[in-house]
Order: C-alpha cells, then structure tokens, then sequence
C-alpha cells in the first residue's frame, strides 16, 4: 500500500478537498521537496473553479518553495536541508526548441502543478535539475514568488532592454510589479504603470515608488503628453491579459519602441485599422513573451532571481503577498477568487510544521 500525505485535490469544477493522497515516490535523479508555500497562480483559478483542469482528480500549484527532504543517489547539486524554489517545466530535451535552448517553447513538455502533481501537496517529487537553492534569510512564503518574478524577467530580457530609456507597465498586479522591479533595477530612467483599479496602482506605487496611471480617469494618450512631453515609452510590457489592455500597449509607445506582451488574453481582441497601423508608423518591435525557461536549464531568469535575491538587490516586498491560508484550507482561499476584484497580490498555500 503507498504511503499517504495532505493534499489539496481537484475533483471536479469548484470541487477541491484536502484530503488523505498518495505521496510521490522517488526515482533517479530527482528530488523529494517537503513543500512549505505555494502561490496561486492565475492559471490555477479556471482549472479550480472551471473546466480547465487536464484531468481529475489533480494536485496543482507550480509557485512553490520548500526544503529538501529527500535526494537520490546520484543527485549531487543541492543536499537535504538545502532551502529551494522549483522550476516547473519539465523539457523533453529532444524536440528542435530544446536542441537550441529555448526550453519555454517545448511542444513536448510536462508541467509540475498541472500535468503531474505539484505543490498544493505535502511532498513533491521533482527532478534536480528544476531545483534553484535561495538564501535562508527569506521567508519559503518570500520565496515562492520567484517563479512569478522569473516570468516578469523572463519578459525583460526578450524585450532587449537596455536600460536608461522609459518603461511603461501595462497592468498593475503581480507580475506587473514585478516587471516594473527589474525595469528598475536594470536601468530604466522611469517607470510607469498603467491600470484601472485604483487600490492596486496605490499597492504597486507604494511597492515600487513608480508613477501609476488609471486608464479609466485619464487617458492614455494625455498620459504620455503628460508624462513623456508626446514622446511616450522606449519599453512596454503588457501583462494584464484584459483585451483592452493591449489597446494602451501600442498607444503609449514612442517611435522605435519594443513592445513585450507577457500576459496571457482573457478574451477575442480587436483592433481598428488606425490602432493596428500604429506598428507599422511607429516601426514597433513587437514581441510574446511565454514562461521563463531557457538555456542552461532552468535559465538565466531562475539564475538571476537567486542571484539578485542572495546579493540583496531583488527584495520580495511581503506586500505582494494578500493572503496566507494553510494548505488545509485550500477551498476558503479559492472562494477568494469569487471576487477577483478584492485579491491585490498572490495568496499563498502553507504547511506548517
């Protein structure tokens, strides 16, 4: 008979428990992770609440942290004690985007957390090579944002930024404040941020001492008047996902500027020809930006998170964190999402000892 663990379990659509599940069995070559927090990312919320769930029944959470507590034999770059974050992908390493390092791209991939069990659980089991050690002056609730902190950087660096030019950050919630921190601290001259809620702009303002624009009160055409003198932005990023969003991504760039569209759409978006040939008269350099995995493996935004996080450059403002429930609470903390409005920054899962 297996051995049992707690485990937040998907059943059905709205349907998860925590409950009694089977623990991950080790193998070569991996790693057993005693899994301490672990974010909700907003790829997890239509897979609880909807019909986006590969299968039934499923452990998701891929934005975890925890302690190693287990090592194969042959395992010899982290030890048991070692305090890690996890790279979710899991690359094929034989498909035409692995031969070349461009792991993100993958077509034949898993995916701790949505394919295979992931962190909503009390172990996991995951191979060393996904493993990234972090400094123990930070907390494992700290640490499990830098998964969303890898995607935003991720972003960055497709975006050939440079620094010493104007970024615009379209999108107020986790990753936008988190792209809008590495913009910071990778040079750019000034950063804005551009939203429609209010309660979040003043979050990402306090977060990151940037200006912050509420599209519904000013537009964004003034706001680049006011702000660039009609210029607008060198870099732009758009990690909302609303459809309208994409709309003030192209209207506040400057001439030659290169646009990043980290989020993922939430709806059809359409554009008229006028807004459309904005890319063509402003000569954009446009962009997608997808996960955060590329060559060594996990890449050089899992590498640079640790290292900015260790030299204490990258500092995760706990005010990114709305929520912390314990795993055995999984369901009070989803209910949260029946009210997206009211959820400012991630809510974690945590065991505790």
């Amino acid at each position: 008979m297996s051995e049992m663990m707690k485990a937040a379990v998907v059943h059905a659509e709205n349907d998860i428990r925590y409950e009694d599940y089977p623990a991950p069995e080790m193998k070569p070559g991996h790693v057993k992770i005693h899994v301490k927090a672990c974010g909700i990312c907003g790829s997890d919320i239509p897979r609880v609440l909807g019909k986006g769930a590969h299968f039934y029944p499923i452990v998701l959470g891929h934005e975890f942290s925890g302690e190693i507590a287990e090592v194969a034999d042959d395992v010899t770059n982290v030890q048991v004690g070692d305090r890690v974050v996890c790279a979710s992908l899991i690359p094929c390493y034989n498909c035409p985007d692995c031969a070349v390092g461009t792991f993100s791209l993958c077509k034949n991939y898993t995916f701790i957390g949505s394919r295979i069990q992931g962190g909503f659980a009390d172990y996991v089991v995951v191979p060393a090579a996904n493993v990234v050690k972090f400094s123990p002056e930070y907390s494992f609730e700290e640490a499990a944002l830098t998964e969303p902190a890898s995607v935003a950087l991720h972003g960055v660096l497709l975006n050939n930024f440079k620094g010493g030019g104007t970024v615009a950050v379209v999108g107020a919630g986790t990753i936008g404040v988190l792209t809008a921190m590495w913009a910071k601290l990778l040079g750019a001259a000034e950063v804005v941020l551009f939203d429609i809620d209010d309660d979040r702009l003043a979050l990402a303002r306090e977060i990151t001492g940037c200006e912050g624009v509420n599209t519904l009160k000013e537009s964004p055409v003034d706001a680049v008047k006011r702000l660039t003198g009609g210029v607008g932005f060198n870099d732009v990023f758009g990690v909302s996902g609303a459809p309208a969003s994409y709309k003030t991504c192209f209207a506040v760039t400057a001439n030659k500027a290169h646009v990043c569209f980290i989020g993922t759409p939430t709806g059809d978006i359409t554009f008229t020809a006028k807004e459309w040939e904005t890319i063509n008269r402003r000569e954009l350099l446009v962009t997608g930006s997808w996960m955060s995995y590329t060559s060594p493996f996990p890449g050089k935004a899992w590498t640079m998170c640790a290292e900015y996080l260790s030299s204490g450059k990258l500092k995760y403002d706990k005010r990114l964190i709305h929520k912390v429930f314990p795993m055995s609470q999984c369901r009070e903390a989803f209910d949260c999402y029946l009210n997206p409005s009211e959820v400012k920054g991630r809510i974690l899962l945590v065991n505790k000892d």
